[in-house]
Formats: structure tokens, sequence, C-alpha cells
């Protein structure tokens, strides 16, 4: 396994940011976002800026700074301006409710938050027991200006509320860099909750150079002259690296976009910026072609490459994308845990559907419930083995002991690895469920489903019949202009039956709007069997089935 020389005493902003200026890349673009331009000094400085607040109001080594904001030029200071200071940077998902707020803020003992004007109102009732520091992207709001606003704001305890452009105003351009270790604490990011409350993995300052030398550069050939643009958002891992420090490392330029991904926005800024690398997840491939299909278009500028994970990319996808756009999207798999994909296809080598082959500096290995190692083609457990894997989890000692295993970590996904190598994805280990005793993975109906052309997305669970029978529930997303009837039903039961092993049909369809996802686009399958759970047997009545439930979903059986 390849491995990186490092030296003992790293500080991670010095690498992704202080380094270019001593390249002479200064005047370069690194961050494109609507029509601002932030270039490597611009960066530099107020990365500086940043750090120097958080000094000036005695933020110590390892204490926590949260970062609530969307992706900006402002992300990007937060996170390496605190890690240059020797704080932790700890991003979390802009689209969450007061409640998870409250345990990210307390959980991680922040101490300052970083929180765009608009997401304020998210904070209502929230109380944070160690927060000392808050700074408002955007203005502060009325009433939350000063220690101990009025109580009616969302921001009404006694800590300093401030903007943050009044702090990077009035602080210092110069900043040494804190003297860390490679092995000190730099940043967290909080697991995006497939299974439940988020865990923080706590990563540490080589994690960032393992997974930016191994992956973007020796396996997807970033390149200094590459423009990136990530639909992915930056508050979480896969995101993280295709918006920010993979662009950094290389001295390249990313492209932001701060509003939602929708279709129509990712278009325009794919026609503005001209990137030539573009990431996004399977399901914004999806509404991406759904869109393109409706409009006739057949471009995406400038892009080289498109990469794709946070699910598998079926095959039938990829197909479709490669004869419209003629990209290939390469797939991959990453995690929080592991900082990003260790899993991947290769340029010009992909093999449609699956997953790809080992990432250099990473080592995999499947196993049996017994932990005993398994030959190619039988499905077990993954573990990977590589240098970018978070140190743990903060707070969550069961948990902690569960998936790190010495110098291994339980990915807790099914797999199978074929004779040339490539590895293909089965599921998750609690994903899997018993048919008449026969073993059926939700993605192969998925997959399956996804080829129907009435189908924009389906979400498969296992649910009881009235004898009590586990048998398939899909909860299937509709393209525009299709309507869910029982002969649209009975079509897809026949399709489904024609493709595979006929235990594997849906015994019931449920129509919805939506479905629950995490923020890297992950089918939240616990929340489908929770609902399916609280339906009668196979004949369930309209219920909320998504994050954005329909008014009136349709379920037939």
């Amino acid at each position: 396994m390849l491995s990186l020389e490092l030296p003992e005493r790293l500080n991670a902003a010095s690498v992704f940011v202080d380094a270019h200026l001593a390249a002479g890349r200064e005047s370069k673009a690194a961050i494109l976002c609507g029509d601002r331009v932030v270039t490597y000094r611009d960066l530099y400085e107020h990365v500086n800026r940043f750090g120097n607040a958080l000094r000036e109001r005695d933020v110590r080594i390892e204490e926590r700074v949260v970062l609530l904001i969307p992706d900006s030029p402002e992300f990007a200071f937060g996170f390496f301006g605190a890690m240059k200071a020797g704080a932790v940077a700890v991003p979390v998902n802009t689209n969450l409710k007061p409640d998870d707020y409250e345990y990210f803020l307390n959980d991680s003992h922040a101490r300052v938050l970083v929180v765009d004007s608009s997401l304020v109102p998210q904070l209502a009732g929230v109380r944070a027991r160690y927060l000392k520091h808050v700074f408002v992207r955007g203005g502060v709001p009325a009433g939350s200006a000063a220690p101990g606003a009025d109580a009616a704001s969302p921001l009404h305890a006694t800590f300093e509320v401030v903007s943050l452009e009044r702090v990077l105003a009035d602080a210092s351009s110069d900043l040494t860099p804190t003297d860390t270790s490679k092995d000190d604490m730099a940043f967290w990011l909080y697991s995006s909750g497939t299974t439940g409350r988020p865990k923080g993995a706590v990563h540490l300052h080589h994690d960032m150079l393992v997974a930016a030398d191994f992956y973007a550069q020796a396996t997807l050939r970033l390149k200094e002259d590459d423009v990136s643009f990530s639909a992915a958002k930056l508050f979480f891992a896969y995101g993280l690296g295709n918006g920010l420090y993979f662009p950094l490392r290389t001295g390249g330029t990313t492209v932001m976009l701060s509003e939602r991904p929708t279709p129509e926005a990712v278009y325009t800024a794919l026609d503005q910026h001209q990137p030539t690398v573009f990431y996004s997840v399977p399901t914004g491939y999806l509404a991406l072609l759904h869109q393109a299909e409706k409009t006739g278009r057949t471009s995406l500028g400038r892009v080289r490459v498109c990469v794709s994970a946070g699910e598998p990319l079926p095959k039938h996808v990829y197909e479709t994308w490669l004869e419209r756009f003629g990209v290939e999207i390469i797939d991959g798999i990453g995690s929080t845990e592991i900082l990003h994909i260790f899993i991947s296809n290769r340029p010009g080598q992909v093999v449609p559907g699956s997953t790809g082959q080992i990432v250099p500096g990473y080592e995999a290995k499947i196993v049996d419930d017994h932990g005993q190692p398994l030959p190619p083609r039988q499905v077990g457990t993954l573990y990977i083995k590589g240098d970018s894997i978070a140190n743990g989890y903060w707070n969550k000692h069961e948990e902690t002991k569960n998936t790190y295993h010495g110098h291994w970590i339980n990915t807790h996904d099914k797999f199978l690895i074929d004779d040339d190598g490539y590895f293909w994805y089965a599921g998750r280990n609690d994903d899997m469920f018993k048919v008449s005793g026969q073993a059926v993975w939700p993605t192969d109906v998925e997959g399956i489903l996804l080829q129907h052309p009435a189908v924009l997305e389906s979400g498969v669970v296992g649910g009881a019949d009235p004898e009590g029978l586990v048998k398939p529930v899909a909860f299937v997303v509709l393209k525009d202009g299709q309507v869910g009837t029982p002969e649209l039903t009975r079509d897809l039961q026949t399709f489904v039956k024609a493709q595979t092993a006929p235990y594997k049909y849906p015994r019931a369809v449920v129509y919805v709007e939506s479905l629950p996802k995490t923020a890297t686009g992950k089918i939240q399958r616990f929340k489908l069997r929770e609902l399916v759970g609280r339906l009668t047997p196979l004949h369930p009545q309209p219920s909320p089935a998504a994050d954005k439930p329909p008014a009136e979903p349709t379920t037939q059986t």
C-alpha cells in the first residue's frame, strides 16, 4: 500500500492556502461564486483575517468552530482560517432544523458559530451551552447585534453576535500558522444520518493530503488548469473534497454554487463558468437528465469528466448520460469516516454498474460474518485501510469500537469483488431482507425500476404482507406527466419480474413526490421502513413518505 511522506509538524492551511503565493498563483482565480472572483491572494488574506479574529477572542487550539453557511468564499475563509489558528472547523448541513443545530453545537462543544443570516431563524429556541461568539454572514438580524440581545430573537443568549464582514474587516491579514502536528485535530464531519443521529468523525491535518493526492491527482488526474464544479455541497465529505481542497491542492479553480443545486441552477453555472470537472450524486444526474430530455440539451460545455458517489450509479444512468452528453461518469464510493472516495472507476476504464477498483493508498478486504476473508464473487462486508481514515467518533465510544478496528474500518457496506479486481455494491448491512428465504438487495430492484420510462427514482424496503411475511415494497417517484394508476403498478411489477427473479418484484407500489435522503443523496431506508411499519400490511394508506411529502400519495398493490 502506498503512503505519503509527510512532515511531523504540519498545518493543513499552509499547504492548501499559503503555498500558492510562493508558487506564483496570487493573481489566479481560486474561487468563482456567481459574479465573485476570489484570487489566491484574496483567499490567503481572508483566511488570515478569520484566524486572527479567533485569536483575538481567545479561541484556543482544538476548540470547535461550527460553520453553518452555504457554499461560498466565506466557507473557505472559515474552514481554513480555523485550522490555521489551531482551532477545529466543523461544517454542518444547512438544511436541518433547530433541534439538529442544538445537537451539533452542544455535541461539538462549539466555542464559535459562523451562520448565514438566512439561517438565523433556524436557531430559534436553540440553547448552546458552550457558545461564546456568533459571526453572522450577510448582516446581523435586528435584535441580535449584541450580547444579551432581545429574547425574542433566535440569538438571545449572552454571547457576542457580530457580522462576519465586520470581523474580517477589523482583523489583520497577516497570520503565522499555529504549530500543529500532522496528527492534530483539524476538522470534524458529521455522518449523514442514514441510521440515526449523526456522529462526528474527527479528521486530522494530514487527512486531506492523503485523499487529494491519491484520489484527486493519482486516480481522477485533476490538474492545475482544471476548473472544478461540485453540485454536492461543502458541508459533507464528498462535496468538501470536490469543491474545496481538491482544486486547492492542485492550484486549480473551484466553482461554488450557494443556492440549491436544481437542474436549472447547475446548467446555468456550467454555462457561466465552463468547468472541466463536474461532481454530483446519482439523484442529481437523474434530475439533470430529466431536465435535458425536456429541453433538448446535449452539451456540458467544457466538462471533460463527471464524478459520482453517495449511492451506486445505475448502469442505465451511466449509459444514458454518455449517449446524451458524450462524457463519462466516474463512479466511486467514499464515506465521511474515510473522508473521500477509496474505490473508483478510472477515466477511460469504466465498467458500468461497478464501483471500480481500489484507489492507490488504500487496501480493501471483504469478510464474512465471522471476520474471515472471502474469495472473489462472494458477497461480504467491506473493510478499508488507509491514512485518511478519521481518528474515531467524538463522544461515541461504543460506535467507535463497532466501526474502527485497528488499521481497518468496517464500512458496513456489502460488496463482492470480481476476478478483475472490480468491486460491485450489494447494499448496506441492514438493507438486505429475505423473501421466501432468499436475499433481496434493494439496489437490485431499484436499478430495474429506474429503467422503466415512467420512473424517475425509487426506494425499496421490506414490508409485511397480510400473513406477516416480508415482501418488497417500492416507493416510486414518477417523471413529469406520469400518473400512478393501477395499470402502471401492474406494468411496473411485470417489468421487474421480466428482468430478475420473480420473488423480488414489489408487492406494493407507493407513488410519492420525493424520497427521504441524506445530504449526500443516499436514500434513508430506515425512514421508509418506519413508514411501512405504520401502514396496513401491503395495503398502505396515504402517508408522508419523504422529507417533501406529496399532498396525496397514491398506493397500489
